[in-house]
């Protein structure tokens, strides 16, 4: 048998290090007085422009087009909205165990955000997977979740998650989904702008989510809520996020079998149903706790990095097991000799 080898490099993601880099400037050098009502307004006017570049990116037809597929589409969205938070609810059973009341309103909305796009696809194309499956239902799962992840923390969450209230709703109507609207709308005349400048517009991007970082975390540091997490919390937060992806990586693959999918769509349904987005979860957090955004966005923060690392050895380990390949291919020359 083949032994899972761990890469030489793992991939830490660099944009991991600036947005820690970002926390530590923001826990040094908070904003304070007319600084933080300037960067809350700057931050509000990123979010708003992140969420209609998403609109102009997203391409109608292809996603009409991915309908054809709506079996494997189905699956992950069910993963993604359905099965992650039945587990984030579950979880409530570690507090105070292994978590505080904040960490856990955090993990549970880790739980409820949409999954990720760019990585799904790379890791997707890495293992040899069904990529156009993979690009369908991450631009999916993001469309989608642009109107369920507001109305799952509106009922999962309540008042009772840190600053989160129904006004919040209004606020994601106005930053979020009118830009997005907007986007849309406008992509025919723009479309092929933002496809041309796509490396300049993914740094806007970026530096959006980096200056929505700096400002929840400022506000959390000065409202001093950062001394409700110990080291000891933290290392209880890593252990149940580890829990949580295995057991969604092995949901997705195993139940991708059940269902009968083939090798390339059970490892795009892997790839795409495991994941969580932390360029959609972070400004998503930001306009939903307001103060508390900081420590919601800490569990999802933790999550991505383990899912890059933990997902990087999977998907080179599938590319390389030649046991699979050469089993699908003798059951399509047996269908076609039939």
């Amino acid at each position: 048998m083949k032994r899972l080898q761990w890469p030489s490099r793992m991939p830490v993601d660099p944009y991991i290090l600036l947005l820690l880099g970002t926390v530590g400037l923001a826990a040094l050098f908070p904003a304070r007085g007319a600084a933080a009502d300037v960067a809350s307004g700057a931050s509000t006017a990123a979010i708003a422009f992140l969420f209609f570049l998403y609109g102009a990116r997203l391409s109608t037809r292809e996603a009409l087009d991915g309908l054809k597929h709506w079996r494997l589409h189905t699956t992950v969205l069910v993963c993604t909205f359905v099965v992650f938070p039945l587990l984030g609810l579950a979880a409530r059973g570690l507090v105070p165990v292994f978590l505080t009341q904040p960490l856990y309103q955090g993990l549970l909305f880790l739980t409820l955000v949409p999954s990720t796009v760019q990585s799904s696809i790379a890791f997707t194309s890495i293992a040899r997977g069904n990529v156009p499956a993979a690009i369908c239902a991450g631009s999916f799962s993001s469309l989608v979740g642009i109107v369920v992840t507001p109305l799952l923390a509106a009922a999962l969450l309540g008042s009772g998650g840190g600053g989160f209230s129904a006004d919040s709703l209004v606020e994601i109507v106005l930053q979020l989904l009118v830009p997005f609207a907007a986007g849309q709308l406008l992509r025919r005349w723009i479309g092929a702008f933002v496809a041309r400048h796509k490396k300049v517009l993914g740094l806007v991007d970026r530096g959006s989510i980096l200056l929505v970082v700096y400002t929840a975390f400022s506000e959390g540091m000065v409202q001093g809520i950062w001394h409700q997490v110990s080291p000891v919390r933290l290392g209880g937060l890593l252990v149940v996020e580890a829990v949580l992806l295995v057991v969604m990586l092995a949901l997705t693959w195993y139940g991708g079998k059940a269902l009968r999918f083939g090798r390339e769509d059970r490892i795009a349904l892997q790839f795409a149903g495991s994941k969580k987005s932390l360029a959609s979860g972070l400004p998503m957090a930001s306009v939903l706790f307001g103060a508390h955004a900081s420590l919601a966005v800490l569990p999802l923060m933790l999550f991505h990095q383990m899912q890059l690392m933990v997902c990087a050895v999977i998907a080179k380990r599938r590319a390389r097991d030649p046991l699979e390949e050469s089993r699908t291919a003798n059951e399509q020359r047996a269908s076609a000799a039939v």
